[in-house]
């Protein structure tokens, strides 16, 4: 009998070790959505605004524009929500600064605290590409944009743009949003200027894994191209599997999501996943390990953010389509990571 007192004390001690070890578990969310032309109201004389105005093309008035902004953050406030929230989400299609303020003030984002960081692009119909992260988890240390160049010399698109912080007071993370050139004029003959954009963000990547091999970086943004497209395999350079994936690599788990048949934007009865998130080695496999480690990665999509009826039945919900009025959210759907510690 004596030596069961022992046993029992030293099985009691182990399962509060393991209490404690799961109560210190903590998440972080990175994601990205494209807001699908979140403009305001007022006439911007440098931009090409003018369907975005109250006696324009789209009629877009205080109303519309406000029934735009409840509905964005209805879904950003839910992104990730089981995972421990979002520290940061790379946003693209937005006007400006303003509208991002907007934004955040509305009464869903307004308790999850977030704050703005934002470039101004030198896109023609002036839409940009910024961040939202939270105040109480991202302590932010630099931003920095940089340009497409094209041979195109009348060509202007959105820069890509790079946010550096630290989560919750212990991870140095490198966060990179994009809005790549479209398909305008072809498949073809503008895989040139993704092409472009693709060269950019893996000089960018080279540059942080030469300060830093163990670099935490994150690209993120609208491709508009797949994992599988010349632009991404060839150019952007990031390993398909992760057992591939060496210092100095990227990771691109948005593969595996376009060869299942998950879809994050529709077109023509095709799902594709245009909207990517691509990680670098060590947050793969840390080299601290108090350090946040990738989970798995996720398309966010409910049925409220979905066409119910008609010929797009099933597609996303968008606040225009063919034209006509939706009143609904965006084009694409958003896409984010766990990471865990």
């Amino acid at each position: 009998m004596r030596h069961k007192i022992p046993t029992l004390i030293a099985i009691l001690m182990f399962a509060g070790m393991f209490v404690f070890a799961q109560s210190e578990k903590k998440e972080a969310v990175i994601a990205f959505y494209n807001l699908e032309n979140l403009f305001d109201t007022e006439d911007d004389p440098l931009t090409n605004d003018a369907e975005f105005l109250p006696d324009g093309a789209n009629q877009w008035t205080p109303e519309r524009y406000q029934n735009k902004l409840k509905n964005m953050s209805s879904v950003i406030c839910l992104i990730g929500k089981e995972n421990g929230g979002v520290v940061v989400i790379g946003v693209s299609e937005i006007e400006n600064r303003k509208v991002l303020e907007d934004l955040v003030a509305t009464d869903n984002l307004k308790p999850l605290n977030l704050a703005v960081a934002h470039h101004d692009s030198p896109d023609r119909r002036g839409v940009d590409v910024a961040f939202l992260y939270s105040k109480e988890r991202f302590q932010l240390l630099d931003t920095k944009a940089f340009p497409v160049i094209t041979d195109d010399t009348s060509f202007r698109t959105r820069d890509l743009f790079l946010m550096s912080g630290v989560v919750d007071k212990t991870d140095t993370i490198h966060c990179i949003v994009m809005h790549w050139p479209s398909k305008i004029g072809g498949e073809k003959r503008s895989m040139p200027k993704r092409i472009a954009a693709a060269e950019a963000a893996r000089r960018i990547a080279d540059s942080l894994f030469a300060a830093n091999i163990n670099a935490n970086i994150i690209f993120m943004g609208d491709f508009n191209d797949n994992p599988t497209a010349k632009s991404v395999k060839e150019y952007l350079r990031p390993q398909v599997k992760i057992k591939d994936v060496q210092k100095g690599d990227l990771f691109n788990p948005m593969w595996k999501m376009y060869q299942d048949g998950i879809g994050t934007y529709a077109y023509r009865d095709n799902w594709d996943v245009i909207d990517q998130m691509i990680i670098s080695y060590n947050l793969i496999n840390p080299v601290r390990n108090n350090s946040y480690k990738y989970v798995t990665t996720k398309v966010f999509r409910r049925n409220f953010m979905l066409t119910q009826t008609g010929s797009y039945t099933g597609y996303p919900l968008r606040t225009f389509a063919g034209g006509a009025y939706q009143g609904g959210y965006s084009d694409h759907f958003p896409v984010y990571i766990v990471f865990s510690k």
